[in-house]
């Protein structure tokens, strides 16, 4: 059976969220843009102050919705924001590169994308000879866990052999990640970088929902790499990506089901349990199917 795709949000879980709306330097004072989230038409500009303006387009008096500029992209909230995003503290560090590497649309809901994201088993299979190859096929024994401060989820001691982790590399190597879940649609990954022993390069997936089963992907990265072009380097991100997105509009169905029986998990998906699980703890009814 079909499940039944919500045109407008009665999540309130979801409209109390800060919500990605695009990147900050797409924005001008000369025209008025026009875009959607969760349903709804939302118009923005920036103010004559250069600060960013959003409103409901069906609003006849344009009232302004809760803003906030934050990793390169403007964020609005529909309902009652909290008073910061989750943090990123290697956004500050002078030596990193902040770059947005691009914006995909994708007919599948925001959690769909954000549990492919955290999937490793389909590296050696649909990111053959960069992020995976043959016969390196195994997702070695993992830690997940709920941070008791920040509720976050993290799944920790991550490891897997990739051809050509990043722009920076010249061979293979054993990649160490951290995945981490702050937002019910944005994920966080921390991954080995080629270039300091002690430090990792950040890459975000930061998901508008434009609707429970489309969504738009705004990729972010935080990266030691001071060498490579951003061309190069947005190149190689929408790449990965683009191998993705057919996979995921494959989905079926589009929505995330939060019933641990309705897939069939393995020992790799430790992760993807624990995310639909926080999802169903949350109160989450947006873009999954909840649990019965």
């Amino acid at each position: 059976m079909t499940p039944t795709v919500a045109t407008t949000c009665a999540d309130p879980v979801i409209l109390d969220q800060w919500h990605p709306l695009l990147p900050l330097d797409e924005m001008t004072a000369d025209n008025v843009g026009h875009t959607i989230l969760l349903g709804e038409q939302l118009s923005y500009q920036l103010d004559t102050d250069g600060a960013p303006v959003v409103w409901l387009a069906a609003d006849a008096d344009a009232t302004a919705l809760p803003v906030l500029v934050e990793y390169l992209y403007v964020w609005v909230c529909l309902g009652s924001p909290p008073e910061a995003l989750f943090a990123i503290p290697e956004f500050a560090e002078p030596d990193r590169r902040n770059i947005h590497a691009g914006t995909i649309g994708v007919h599948v809901s925001a959690p769909r994308a954000i549990e492919n994201f955290l999937d490793m088993g389909h590296f050696p299979y649909v990111h053959t000879d960069v992020l995976g190859a043959e016969p390196h096929t195994e997702v070695a024994e993992y830690d997940v866990h709920i941070d008791p401060d920040t509720n976050d989820v993290w799944a920790t001691e991550c490891v897997f052999y990739q051809p050509r982790a990043a722009t920076t590399s010249t061979e293979g190597q054993m990649s160490d990640y951290l995945y981490r879940v702050p937002h019910p649609y944005c994920v966080i990954l921390y991954k080995t970088t080629p270039l300091a022993a002690e430090r990792m390069d950040v890459i975000a997936l930061f998901c508008r929902p434009i609707a429970e089963d489309r969504i738009e992907a705004h990729m972010f990265l935080c990266l030691l790499d001071p060498d490579n072009s951003e061309t190069v380097i947005r190149k190689f991100q929408q790449t990965i990506f683009g191998q993705d997105k057919p996979i995921l509009e494959n989905q079926y169905p589009k929505l995330l089901p939060l019933d641990p029986r309705a897939e069939t998990p393995i020992r790799a998906d430790k992760v993807a349990i624990a995310y639909r699980r926080w999802l169903s703890d949350l109160g989450v009814t947006y873009g999954v199917i909840p649990a019965a």
